[in-house]
């Protein structure tokens, strides 16, 4: 952080999520120092929602959770009169579900008009597969990264490491939407509804692939562009002990770097050269067999040839820029006891180990509803009514 007082101060968002991108966008949100009120079913309907570990979405830091049961008039009421002081609403129903429930966007507008609803869908509110169930592997398919991407030994699409449609399709598209969201409130004084379709956050990541297609009609696919490893200077490569090496040297300059730091000049005045690639890459996979992944490393790195090692959670966790940066941190679960995890690494996020971790299974309700001005009577009716919990 570059101020004392964390960017979204003063934002309440209300998260109806337990999983997904919804979760994330809710994490990341606190993690700008907003104040996040996770909203839970009441227990007897506790078995539609998943309980992730303790672990799970960085031990949820810096939020509270509520109980209401939103099927119930007073459940409903109570949740409005929360959405009355709050800035953000973020779910991930499935469309027309937070409209039956009475706490769709008119309603919650009705409440408060600066609201704004963040609704994080797979396939968004319309269109003919609105209603489809799916998860991150499905978005990643549709949206064409699986298929730009790797092959398996028999020719399929390779499956991904990591959440991408989820974190970045879904979760980040939906925080940045947010915020612009709040900064044209700023202005206008009226929130908005958000549609958050996570195969639109992808297909937005896969848009300079999909946009050279439309240009010249050149199909995107493994091996077939710059950025897919058509080239031997944009690939993958195995070290003398079993290592692997990344290596990204698009700019003439650090290929020439490359191309001499391997020994392989005689390809310096070849680097797009289509008749040269298979000979190129041959020869880049023998150099890089002659040493290991971490002494290439120390070499190429300072050398400006833009490679590095291909990490493993383990080793990412002891890497020395990691270290420098203090991605990692430790808070104190109250029942799950400490907990190592990543910190708050985006730009202008809070320092992690500052924000409270609460028991997820001990709620805060009546705390919550209390500052959205709900008195001891109206609280001990609707827990005599099963409203709350």
């Amino acid at each position: 952080m570059t101020t004392d007082r964390p960017l979204l101060d003063g934002i309440t968002v209300l998260d109806l999520a337990s999983v997904g991108p919804a979760v994330r966008a809710a994490r990341w949100l606190a993690d700008w120092g907003a104040d996040v009120i996770k909203v839970g079913p009441v227990p007897r309907d506790a078995d539609v929602h998943i309980t992730p570990p303790a672990y799970a979405y960085s031990a949820h830091r810096g939020m509270r959770r509520v109980l209401l049961d939103l099927k119930s008039g007073g459940g409903r009421s109570a949740f409005l009169r929360l959405a009355g002081e709050a800035d953000v609403v973020i779910e991930s129903f499935r469309p027309g579900v937070v409209d039956r429930l009475g706490i769709g966007y008119e309603a919650l507008r009705a409440a408060n008009p600066g609201i704004v609803l963040c609704s994080t869908t797979g396939f968004g509110q319309t269109g003919p597969r609105a209603q489809w169930a799916g998860h991150d592997l499905n978005y990643l398919a549709v949206g064409g990264y699986l298929h730009c991407s790797g092959r398996t030994a028999d020719g399929g699409p390779a499956l991904p490491g990591a959440t991408v449609a989820d974190s970045a399709g879904g979760g980040l598209h939906a925080v940045a939407a947010i915020c612009a969201a709040l900064t044209a409130r700023a202005t206008t004084g009226e929130g908005t509804h958000l549609d958050v379709s996570i195969a639109d956050g992808v297909l937005s990541l896969m848009s300079l692939a999909v946009d050279e297609y439309l240009a010249d009609g050149t199909e995107p696919g493994p091996r077939h562009g710059l950025l897919t490893g058509r080239y031997a200077w944009y690939d993958l490569y195995e070290a003398a002990d079993g290592g692997w090496l990344a290596v990204g040297a698009i700019e003439p300059r650090f290929f020439a770097n490359l191309c001499q730091s391997l020994g392989c000049d005689r390809w310096a005045d070849h680097q797009y050269d289509d008749e040269a690639v298979d000979a190129m890459r041959a020869d880049f996979t023998a150099a890089f067999a002659g040493r290991g992944r971490d002494e290439w490393v120390d070499l190429l790195g300072p050398a400006d040839a833009c490679v590095t090692a291909v990490l493993d959670v383990p080793e990412l966790l002891a890497d020395e820029q990691f270290q420098s940066r203090g991605a990692f941190t430790e808070v104190t679960h109250p029942t799950a006891g400490p907990i190592s995890q990543v910190a708050a690494p985006l730009a202008g996020q809070v320092d992690a180990s500052d924000l409270p971790v609460h028991d997820m299974a001990q709620p805060a309700t009546d705390e919550v509803l209390t500052w959205a001005g709900l008195d001891a009577t109206e609280l001990a009716n609707l827990r005599a009514d099963g409203a709350i919990a």
